[in-house]
């Protein structure tokens, strides 16, 4: 009895779904960095390949650390 009552639900489910039209996503604009933001992300990757050079050379017998 519960697996029918279980299909029943399943198949009430799915064609409730059916029904739903799909929603469509509304369009945006993408915009562009601003100069802070990339100076931000410049900083950043600076910072890490600071940070690795500085792990590299505390490990002088290693050539790279991951």
């Amino acid at each position: 009895m519960a697996y029918q009552l279980e299909n029943l639900v399943e198949s009430i489910k799915s064609k409730v779904r059916a029904l739903n039209p799909k929603k469509k996503k509304k369009p945006y604009i993408k915009m562009d960095k601003s100069s802070s933001v990339k100076v931000e992300i410049r900083s950043r990757k600076a910072r890490m390949l600071i940070d690795k050079t500085l792990k590299v050379a505390d490990h002088p017998g290693k050539r790279s650390i991951s």
